[in-house]
Order: C-alpha cells, then structure tokens, then sequence
C-alpha cells in the first residue's frame, strides 16, 4: 500500500522538553498513553456528541465517538501501511477540546470572544490542554507531547499560513501534515455520519427508508440486505445496513487515497508535506455519498425542532454564565482567579467554561444565576 509514506517515528522532531527514550514504548505509543491518562480525555465521557445524557444511555457522548473514530483510524493506518500509534494518538485527542454542549458550545464561546479580538476554536484549545493545563508530571509543564502529535492537532481539519496566527507558527506553516494526521479528518466524517444515523434511528427521528430516499448507495444496500435476510426485522435489516455503509465509506477512502497519492506521484513523507492539495480522499462515490448523509441529518435530525429549541437553549447558558464571571471574578475558583492575575479576564473565563462537561456546567449555571439549567436534550 501506502508503506513509503509512513511517517517514521525515529524521524520525530521530538519533544518540547528533551527526555529520555522509554525502553519498550516509542514516542508516539507514549503520546497515546497520556492522552488517556489525561483528566482532559476521562472529560469527554460527560460532553454531548449530539444528543444530551438523559434521554438514553445508548446515544453517543464524546468519548464514545472518539473511541469510534480511533477504531476506524487505525483500521486505515493498518491497511494503508501507515503508522498505527501516530494515528491513533491523533484520533484520540482530536476532540480533547470540546466544550460542553458541542459545536453550540464552541459557537457561542466564539462569539463571546469576538467582542475581545479573540477567538475560540476546539482545536487551539486542545493544544492549550497538552500544552499548559494537564499538570501530571513533575519535570515539566502539559503533557510534553511530540512535535508530530501536536502538529497533527492543528492540522488534521485544516491548513494555515504563516502569520495566519502566529500561535501556530511553529507547526509548519504553509505545509501538509502528514498522511496519519490527514486520515483524522475524513475518519471523524465516516465515524460521526453513521454514529448519527444509529442514533437517530434509536430516537425515531428518521426510519431506514428515509436514508434510502436521500442516499442512493444506502439505497443499494438496504435493498442487497432485504434480499438476503427476508426474515429479518426492520431493526436488524437497519443494523446490517448500518454495518455496511461504515464498511463501504472505509473502503471507498482507503482506494481514494492510494488513487490520489498514485496520481499525485508522491514518493515520501517530504513529497506529501510539499503536495498543492490534501492526499487523504474518498473516492467520488464514496465522497457523495457523505455529503447525502450530512444533507440528510442536517434536515432531519440537526435542524429537527426539538433539537434548535435545545440549542438555543444551551447557547443562552453559555453567554449568561460567561458574563457572569467576567462581572464577578472573584466567584471563580482559587486557580481561576490566580490566573487571572496574569493573563485577560476573558480568556480565563473562556478558558474554564471550556472546560467543563454538561454535568458540571449545570451545576455550576444554577449555583451562580439561581436559574434551572433544564436538564433535557442537548444538542449539537
């Protein structure tokens, strides 16, 4: 397959505080270690994917999906000859950090920043937790990961340019991450798309048929698996399904992949970095295929009323706690208030917001604004 483009972890720019090599585990088998052992990671158990904890113990949170995405990760790595430990510690802290609420959380975060000339992105803050906030180890500050890690955490949804910020300006660039951080995006795409229609389909919000209408190659397959198993209820025809749309989105992205690097004519990891576009693709079907799914999700589970009244809900708590503590700093905790002696009020309040799960959020909201949070649906 791919092997010649494997990142080679001997090649690793190393860490930001040198330490000595481990006996038996490398620098990327350490990097996936620690995320796991972080505080930040167990967080994710207790932050909304798509739907909140309360409705049903069998919808996903943000552990649940990142452990989704891990798994299709390293299938890909596996197949794709590329570097299994680089990749899944990617896949494991890609989503490290979220904050409560989601993508509602993170939006309203944003703009609670914009007035300060600030901004909040999950990612830019995923890289302040490894970086500052973890405090496990005595011999320096975060969690000391690889340069490639790290790198991979910026990059892995997106490209920059030098001066674009300059927080980033030391992570290459103007230059493609590798291969491993490449598969992280579309890997996400595949795991959540099919995650949400599980869940949806557990919710009652969207019924096999209706995939089929908007998607044609589901279509296809529901139809190979009503043939095959007649017998089968609609639940267990939906599962199969289920099972082989994953299999044929993985499948159209590891031949989409090895098409384009073999078009490109990428020879190394070098050739990869200086590439003019992104060599980690679907194939044109598979790659319509995902855009049906988000169309379709969008309109009957993302947009479904029940869902944006939520939201909206969720985003309104966001902004009123924000301006509470930046009104009332000394209701932050002891550790907030010391750094807020040293760094902008905003970013500190931002900062612990983000780091809070639904749960905690609740609490904290009703403690401080004697207002019900309503614990109900979450949305993203």
């Amino acid at each position: 397959m791919l092997a010649a483009l494997r990142f080679p972890v001997e090649s690793s720019r190393g860490r930001r505080y040198p330490e000595p090599e481990h006996l038996y585990r490398n620098p990327f088998q350490r990097d996936r270690d620690r995320v796991v052992h972080s505080r930040a990671f167990r967080r994710l158990e207790a932050k909304t994917q798509v739907f909140t904890q309360g409705l049903s113990d069998h919808f996903r949170n943000r552990l649940t999906h990142t452990i989704e995405v891990v798994q299709i990760a390293r299938t890909l790595a596996n197949v794709l000859q590329l570097d299994e430990d680089l990749t899944e510690a990617l896949a494991l802290v890609h989503d490290i950090g979220h904050p409560p609420f989601g993508h509602a959380g993170e939006e309203e975060l944003n703009r609670q920043m914009r007035p300060f000339g600030e901004k909040f992105d999950h990612n830019l803050h995923a890289l302040r937790i490894v970086e500052n906030f973890e405090q496990r180890y005595a011999r320096f500050p975060g969690l000391n990961l690889t340069f490639e890690v790290r790198e991979g955490m910026v990059k892995h949804s997106r490209d920059f340019e030098r001066g674009e910020d300059e927080r980033l300006d030391e992570y290459l660039p103007g230059v493609k991450p590798p291969l491993e951080a490449q598969l992280i995006d579309l890997a996400d795409e595949v795991a959540y798309n099919t995650a949400d229609l599980d869940d949806a389909f557990s919710a009652e919000m969207l019924s096999a048929e209706d995939v089929a209408n908007c998607v044609p190659q589901y279509r296809a397959i529901l139809e190979s698996v009503e043939a095959q198993f007649p017998a089968a209820t609609s639940r267990q025809r939906f599962y199969e399904s289920l099972r082989q749309l994953i299999d044929a989105l993985v499948s159209g992205l590891i031949e989409g992949t090895v098409q384009r690097t073999q078009e490109a004519g990428v020879r190394s990891v070098d050739d990869v970095r200086s590439a003019p576009v992104r060599m980690v693709a679907f194939t044109p079907e598979a790659a319509e295929t995902s855009r049906q799914l988000k169309r379709l999700l969008h309109v009957k589970v993302y947009a479904a009323p029940a869902l944006t009244a939520d939201r909206n809900h969720s985003i309104s708590m966001v902004g009123e706690l924000f301006r509470f503590f930046l009104d009332n700093p000394g209701a932050l905790p002891r550790s907030y208030q010391e750094q807020a002696a040293q760094a902008p009020i905003f970013r500190v309040v931002c900062d612990y917001i983000a780091g809070m799960t639904d749960i905690f959020f609740r609490r904290t909201y009703e403690q401080h604004l004697g207002i019900p949070a309503n614990p109900t649906l979450r949305a993203l």
